[in-house]
């Protein structure tokens, strides 16, 4: 996909039975109704035998997949017995400079319903067979939004399976206070925010919460603050539609100058460079 900084491969079988795996890795067993989501952008295969090996894509189906047509339909039986039927795509999003769930996920993960229980991804399968099959205007706008809430589902069943010691970013989420937290940070980031402001509005005292949030999170709740609003910054950057002063003042800096020495002291790069699209830097990763 032109312009995009990550992509998040998903395939949902919706018929038969087949096999993912990264190349080089176990193949996974897969089921009608369930979903295999690949999180880091690693080649994979997808086949009917875990052993096979994949083919380069023949050059009708890169016109295809390049020419912006979708949803699109590719026959890889021939005129074979059909194994499996797959309903695939992606999900495009920000990698750089920091994205905490990305680096929470592993990069295999799988989920869904092949004992037919009803679930949303059930529910997903049916609507997405129906918009690939019919072709109807707006299809394309359609399966975006149920891929988002397919991959919302999907991390819910991932964070519910997480074993009680399991520490990270995801971890944090599943702490009712940390959460809090996060959410405050996520929602307000231009905030003055100090670890005793978070502390009382997220119902814990000011240690406890610095303890358990460097602890799950994996960062001390300021650096985390620092991180996430150099995210943002990057995103506005990238726009290229908002100027430095403006940028600066929404995510919580005085002044312009303040903003570009914290960009580039914990990104390595000026705001300026990553505007023209530079991505090579050497930063502290500290505020």
């Amino acid at each position: 996909m032109p312009g995009a900084d990550h992509l998040i491969s998903y395939h949902v079988v919706t018929a038969g039975r087949c096999f993912a795996r990264i190349v080089g890795q176990e193949a996974i067993a897969l089921e009608a109704g369930e979903v295999v989501v690949f999180t880091r952008s690693d080649p994979h295969i997808m086949s009917s035998n875990p052993a096979l090996r994949a083919d380069p894509p023949t050059a009708d189906v890169l016109d295809i997949a390049t020419s912006s047509r979708m949803p699109f339909y590719i026959n890889c039986a021939g005129d074979g017995a059909t194994s499996a039927r797959l309903v695939c795509g992606y999900l495009a999003c920000d990698a750089q400079p920091f994205n905490p769930l990305l680096e929470a996920l592993p990069p295999v993960i799988k989920a869904g319903d092949a004992k037919g229980d009803g679930g949303w991804l059930s529910q997903f399968i049916n609507l997405a067979v129906t918009e690939v099959a019919q072709k109807r205007a707006g299809s394309e706008t359609v399966l975006t939004k149920l891929s988002e809430l397919m991959f919302v589902d999907v991390l819910r069943r991932y964070l519910e399976s997480l074993p009680p010691q399991t520490t990270g970013w995801l971890a944090g989420l599943r702490d009712p206070n940390l959460a809090r937290a996060l959410a405050l940070i996520h929602d307000r980031p231009a905030h003055n925010w100090t670890v005793e402001a978070l502390a009382k509005d997220s119902a814990l005292s000011r240690s406890v919460l610095a303890e358990r949030f460097t602890r799950l999170v994996g960062m001390p709740p300021m650096h985390y603050l620092a991180k996430w609003r150099m995210q943002i910054a990057s995103e506005l950057l990238s726009a290229g539609t908002s100027n430095m002063a403006s940028i600066a003042a929404e995510i919580g800096y005085e002044s312009e100058a303040a903003f570009s020495r914290a960009f580039k002291k914990m990104i390595g790069l000026p705001p300026s460079a990553w505007r023209l699209g530079i991505r090579t830097g050497s930063g502290t990763d500290e505020e």
